[in-house]
């Protein structure tokens, strides 16, 4: 049997009224969380790969927290450390998503994308986009209401975060690898922007993610070589900034490496020696 003549599944009507409960429903049980969309730096277009992403900007909307709480694997205790395997389900109102983010953005469509990333304020946690589903619920009166986003916790990989939100844009200052350059004079250099070390075959940029007039310390992420060869900074060569054209020699080059700081190399040593013992012949075998 057919299904009836006198009822229809599309009516704009009833889909106008289901769109504005959803939404409704989202902005009484949802958290306004921020969006990152991430920005194409420098592709490979072998391996159609963006390594040095970019996060420029953040928008906030309202997002529900599907299940109210984290899932995945939590955190596991491995070999270098303990690992932490959250995943999130976020589900967004499409009526929504249209009128905050997708229609600021040039790409034709724009709907959530894969490895784009979503801020969490209440954990200060940020997800990574890892599918994202606009089929459930399915043509629910014959349309599609929300996009249910799947998500893994984040982990920085020396992308350069300019959001302008100090939470958001702390990651990049605590997890990138950084060099320290203490400065003979200068002040008015600008956090943010590029300096430059010019030498006579390439030059040294970088961000400035720490500027302090009082030590004349400044904190440089992303540093590299202008031949794309490893180099680093040196004492003999002025630092220019790219916006504030302020200028300053390095008497002091040192590196920043706050994963090093956090190693967990004694805790390993102590550890293995309540149950190692490397006077006997075979210790990782039965006593001879």
């Amino acid at each position: 049997m057919a299904t009836s003549k006198y009822f229809k599944h599309n009516v704009r009507s009833e889909q106008s009224l289901v769109e504005s409960l959803v939404i409704e429903s989202l902005q009484f049980y949802g958290q306004d969380l921020y969006y990152l969309p991430r920005e194409i730096v420098n592709k490979d277009k072998v391996f159609l790969d963006d390594v040095p992403s970019r996060f420029g900007e953040a928008y906030k909307i309202e997002m529900y927290l599907d299940g109210n709480q984290f899932e995945g694997e939590g955190q596991l205790f491995q070999k270098f450390g303990i690992e932490i395997r959250d995943t999130a389900t976020f589900v967004v109102s499409i009526k929504r998503w249209k009128e905050l983010i997708g229609r600021k953005l040039t790409e034709n469509n724009f709907r959530p994308r894969e490895g784009d990333l979503i801020y969490l304020p209440m954990s200060n946690s940020i997800f990574e986009i890892m599918k994202c589903n606009n089929y459930d619920p399915f043509f629910q009166l014959g349309q599609l209401p929300t996009y249910k986003l799947t998500c893994e916790l984040f982990e920085y990989n020396d992308e350069d975060f300019d959001t302008n939100i100090a939470n958001i844009d702390n990651i990049e200052a605590d997890g990138a690898f950084q060099y320290s350059l203490t400065l003979d004079s200068g002040s008015g250099f600008i956090i943010g922007e590029t300096v430059t070390q010019a030498f006579s075959t390439f030059s040294m940029k970088g961000e400035i993610t720490r500027w302090s007039d009082s030590d004349k310390v400044m904190h440089v992420a992303h540093a590299g070589s202008t031949d794309g060869t490893f180099k680093e900074f040196g004492t003999t060569k002025l630092v220019v900034g790219g916006t504030s054209n302020k200028s300053a020699t390095p008497t002091l080059v040192q590196e920043l490496q706050k994963i090093q700081n956090d190693a967990q190399n004694k805790i390993f040593d102590d550890f293995e020696s309540d149950f190692l013992d490397f006077s006997e012949s075979n210790p990782f075998g039965d006593m001879s």
